[in-house]
């Protein structure tokens, strides 16, 4: 099976989870957002200068130049957030006239161009204007920004910055959020300890666990971890108990063949649903997807690099599956390549890279599976085809990983 079907399994054995909060604006960063949103007003909802100058009729002003100015009688004087007073609005005023006018300020109906101020002679009663200028510049249309009824958020959508300051700008102060989804990651293995602890002979400590908090670290989920013996039956206790009270669990270690490699027996017994237990890719070629209790079973190596990898190929599209949130999958796109990768495979191949300006490097350092080292200042894996033969300046495939992820 090839990457992408593992991940097309796992998007379509689950279902939306349905539960949902209600989050005041100023707290949904990160929250994934669980319905469609219209905006309510136009942005601006009035005509608004976008310069400190003089608002004016554009016709007025045709034949000004600095060789022959145009002067204009100034009726009043704006800022930001001033409501028009009635000795502005008259249509009499119209014609030969100007009004001063600051950023923000709201233009008067009849004056259809706002001139900047450093084209004038910064008048008080009359002011001279040395140019000519075609309507609309240094104005800002009603709805410029934002269209009323215009679709401003898609259920799904991760709430980012971005998303929430247009939000904002249209006066929505709640919105509703799929509640948070609670991950729970079981490291398997006697050989690892937890940071901090002693090291003993033979041991080694449980970098996985902290890459996976830190990926998980997010306002859309709770994460609890915690560590099992290399023990069929302590490890099927521990997935039992886990999906009862989570969303979705993860596990690292005993994936492969060897005599302590028993989750392929522990999900045989507990009866979970195998989606997938081989795919075709380096590293992470023996994780496991699999349904137990209609919950996401995800089984990664023990193998810090390949685990990583893994995750990052298909924990998004569980969580597509569960909240129609696309922003933790990885996007596909190319690169030139800047550096050589000559370690023949005969599997497809994914190799740890940094991409900037449409130009992908790898980074130094050995690419084994147990390696993690290689993978600071990561932020994509090169996609190598099987039996590929690809050289510097190369167009080559490649996976951004999600920055929600890093």
């Amino acid at each position: 099976m090839e990457i992408e079907q593992a991940a097309e399994s796992l998007y379509k054995a689950f279902s939306l989870i349905g539960q949902t909060d209600t989050a005041a604006i100023g707290a949904v960063r990160g929250r994934i957002i669980a319905e469609d949103i219209a905006s309510p007003i136009n942005v601006p909802s009035f005509p608004k200068a976008a310069m400190d100058g003089y608002a004016v009729s554009s016709e007025d002003i045709r034949a000004a130049s600095s060789q022959t100015p145009v002067t204009l009688k100034v009726i009043g004087c704006l800022f930001a957030g001033d409501r028009i007073p009635d000795s502005i609005k008259s249509e009499d005023l119209r014609s030969g006239c100007a009004v001063r006018i600051m950023t923000g300020a709201q233009v008067p109906a009849g004056f259809d161009t706002v001139i900047k101020q450093e084209d004038t002679d910064y008048g008080e009663e009359e002011v001279r204007i040395f140019k000519s200028q075609t309507p609309y510049v240094n104005y800002c249309k009603v709805g410029e920004d934002v269209r009323e009824s215009a679709l401003i958020a898609s259920k799904g959508d991760l709430l980012d910055r971005s998303r929430i300051s247009v939000l904002a700008s249209t006066g929505v102060s709640k919105v509703s959020v799929y509640r948070k989804l609670d991950i729970s990651v079981i490291s398997t293995g006697s050989e690892i300890v937890d940071a901090g602890s002693p090291l003993g002979e033979s041991q080694i400590y449980n970098n996985i666990a902290y890459m996976l908090q830190a990926a998980l670290d997010k306002p859309a989920f709770n994460c609890s971890i915690t560590t099992v013996a290399d023990d069929e039956e302590l490890i099927a206790k521990s997935i039992v108990s886990a999906a009862c009270d989570s969303d979705i669990v993860i596990t690292t270690g005993g994936v492969s063949v060897g005599k302590k490699d028993h989750l392929p027996e522990v999900l045989k017994d507990i009866g979970a649903h195998i989606l997938f237990d081989h795919v075709n890719i380096k590293p992470g070629s023996l994780t496991i997807g699999a349904v137990y209790k209609d919950k996401p079973l995800l089984c990664l190596s023990g193998n810090p690099y390949a685990a990583t990898a893994s995750f990052d190929m298909y924990f998004g599209h569980i969580v597509r599956s569960l909240t129609s949130c696309t922003g933790y999958i990885p996007v596909s796109g190319t690169a030139v390549l800047e550096s050589d990768f000559n370690k023949p495979s005969n599997v497809r191949r994914l190799v740890r890279a940094n991409s900037s300006s449409g130009k992908v490097t790898i980074i130094k350092g050995n690419q084994m599976s147990s390696v993690m080292s290689a993978f600071i200042g990561a932020d994509c894996y090169v996609d190598f085809p099987k039996g590929s033969h690809i050289s510097k300046g190369d167009t080559v495939n490649i996976m951004r990983i999600p920055e929600a992820l890093l």
